[in-house]
């Protein structure tokens, strides 16, 4: 297991059983000094049980912003339940590190598998990570997006943003 997936599964697990946040490892790897976005997602049996991340740092590091968002996806996310203790054995975590958005000025910059976007209008904002399991089109992702954020579907009136994404099993 890499050591980004074991640090969130370390934070979510300590959290469950202990209500405890844990301190970041002694020795960071690199990845773990770097400050970026990071988005925590815990799925059960394949299907989603919680997902929270973050556009950009919010921390000193991408090891606490990890620590933050495994606990905030297992014990936050609006749409499940807050993860129990008999659930932990059949969890299985991914960490995406963000790279730093760029605005797109045409939809043809775009590829649902290779980038994330995030779309703004006003105060809204919508992020879906790239390469989602049915997310094959640009159009699905922008309105899956403006959906989460608020925006109809058919607003075109938003900006957007693409991203890339490290993502760690």
């Amino acid at each position: 297991m890499h050591p980004l997936v074991s640090l969130a599964k370390r934070a979510v697990e300590e959290y469950v059983k202990h209500g405890q946040v844990i301190n970041p490892p002694q020795e960071l790897t690199p990845e773990m000094q770097e400050r970026a976005g990071v988005f925590v997602s815990l799925k059960k049996d394949g299907q989603l049980r919680g997902c929270i991340g973050t556009f950009a740092p919010t921390t000193a590091n991408v090891a606490q912003e990890i620590i933050k968002n495994a606990i905030a996806a297992a014990t936050q996310d609006p749409r499940f339940a807050p993860v129990d203790e008999e659930e932990l054995e059949a969890l299985t975590y991914s960490v995406d590190v963000l790279s730093e958005p760029e605005q797109v000025t045409d939809l043809r910059q775009l590829d649902p598998k290779k980038y994330g976007v995030i779309v703004v209008k006003g105060l809204q904002k919508g992020l879906l990570l790239p390469d989602l399991e049915g997310v094959t089109t640009v159009d699905e992702q922008l309105r899956i997006a403006r959906i989460k954020a608020g925006i109809s579907p058919h607003d075109e009136e938003c900006v957007i943003y693409r991203f890339k994404v490290k993502r760690y099993h």
